[in-house]
C-alpha cells in the first residue's frame, strides 16, 4: 500500500461543520446525525480494512471525515470513490478532493456509478466503507445497497459500516439472503453520537 499523504486532509475546512449542521436542518431524516463522524470512529472503521486494500469505495461521504482519514491511511485519491446523494455535500467533496473520483447519486446504483464516475477502469474495491443510515431503511433498501456494494468488491472484500442503533444496522434475513457473515467490531463511545462499528463478509 502507498504510504503517500495527502496534506490537505489533515486540515477540514472550517465550514465542515456548518455544511454539515445546515443539511441536517433541511432533512434530518435523511442525515444521520447532527455533526460529522469523529476522529475515533473514522480509527475504529480504517482498522478494519483488508492489510492489503489498496482501492476503496465510500458510501456517505457528508464532510469528508472518513474520506480524509482514508487518504491519511494511504489509500491514493485515484483509488477511492466517495458516494454522495446529497448535492451541496457532493460539491463540497469534489472541490476539496478534486483527484478522487466523487460520485452524486443513490448507492443502490453503485455498479453504474463506478462506471459513470471512471473508478471501475481500474478494477474492483477491496473494500467498501459505508456512513449511511441503514438501521432507519426499508429491508429491500438495505438488501439492494448492501449487495451493490459486494458487486463492486473482490473477493474477500469487506463492507464497514457504523450505525448509532443499539443493534446490527443489516437486518437477519438481509443477512441470509445476501450470505453474509457479520462480525460487531467495537464502539466509539466519544464519538457525537456513540457509534458501534460492524464488519460484513460474504461467505464463499
Amino acid at each position: 500500500m502507498s504510504n503517500q499523504r495527502h496534506t490537505p486532509s489533515r486540515r477540514p475546512a472550517r465550514t465542515d461543520h456548518w455544511t454539515f449542521f445546515r443539511q441536517w436542518l433541511r432533512n434530518p431524516l435523511a442525515t444521520a446525525a447532527i455533526s460529522p463522524s469523529g476522529a475515533q470512529l473514522a480509527r475504529l472503521m480504517l482498522a478494519e480494512l483488508p492489510v492489503d486494500a489498496r482501492r476503496v469505495i465510500e458510501l456517505g461521504g457528508g464532510t469528508g471525515v472518513f474520506t480524509a482519514a482514508l487518504l491519511d491511511h494511504g489509500i491514493r485519491e485515484s483509488d477511492l470513490m466517495v458516494v454522495e446523494l446529497n448535492e451541496e455535500l457532493h460539491q463540497h467533496l469534489s472541490q476539496r478532493f478534486p483527484g478522487a473520483h466523487v460520485a452524486c447519486g443513490d448507492a443502490r446504483e453503485l455498479a453504474s456509478l463506478a462506471e459513470r464516475c471512471g473508478f471501475a477502469e481500474g478494477g474492483l474495491a477491496d473494500a467498501v466503507v459505508s456512513g449511511l443510515g441503514l438501521l432507519s431503511m426499508s429491508r429491500s433498501t438495505q438488501q439492494a445497497i448492501v449487495a451493490s456494494a459486494f458487486e463492486c468488491m473482490r473477493p474477500g472484500g469487506c463492507f464497514i459500516q457504523f450505525t448509532y442503533g443499539p443493534t446490527c444496522p443489516v437486518g437477519r434475513d438481509v443477512q441470509r439472503a445476501l450470505g453474509l457473515q457479520v462480525k460487531r467490531a467495537g464502539v466509539a463511545l466519544w464519538n457525537v453520537p456513540p457509534a458501534t462499528v460492524y464488519v460484513f463478509n460474504r461467505h464463499a
